[in-house]
């Protein structure tokens, strides 16, 4: 009598089954397959797509150990359409959290440029803190805005 097919719908990995530790009794045999079916096709396609190879590589890792990690329930009817979508969904992720992270970068770069205040200057109006409050006006008086609108967020941003 032959092994069952993985891949069947409605086939589930017993407890029995060897398996990784934490890995819900995933067999080995049955990642590494997959892993090794999967895995160029993959890396291919997320890398022609993100034009980084090293991103589709860390996606693509994710999303195995991701699998394992919820397999042990059953495997999905199409593992490899499973494990593209997830390694897609986490490069996603990624590029999303590198341009936050470039964005606040940039801000805190902003913020550290702004000159110290000493205790004689917090006593004094004018300190050596660039007046922006023009530029603050231009933006609130945009054409865009209705009249309406301009008066009261310049009145709210500027008057207090």
């Amino acid at each position: 009598m032959g092994r069952p097919d993985p891949f069947a719908p409605g086939w589930r990995v017993g407890r029995g089954a060897p398996g990784l530790p934490g890995s819900g009794g995933v067999a080995i045999e049955l990642v590494e397959r997959i892993f090794r079916e999967e895995w160029g096709r993959t890396v291919a396609a997320l890398a022609h797509a993100t034009g980084d190879l090293a991103l589709a590589e860390d996606a693509l890792q994710d999303a195995f150990e991701t699998a394992l990690g919820r397999w042990g329930d059953g495997i999905p009817r199409n593992p490899g359409g499973w494990i593209m979508a997830t390694a897609r969904n986490r490069a996603v992720d990624r590029i999303r959290r590198d341009r936050t992270l470039v964005r606040k970068a940039e801000l805190l770069g902003r913020l550290e440029a702004l000159p110290p205040a000493t205790d004689e200057e917090a006593d004094d109006e004018m300190t050596a803190i660039p007046d922006e409050r023009l530029g603050l006006i231009f933006a609130c008086c945009h054409p865009a805005l209705s009249v309406e609108a301009q008066v009261a967020l310049t009145l709210r941003t500027l008057g207090g």
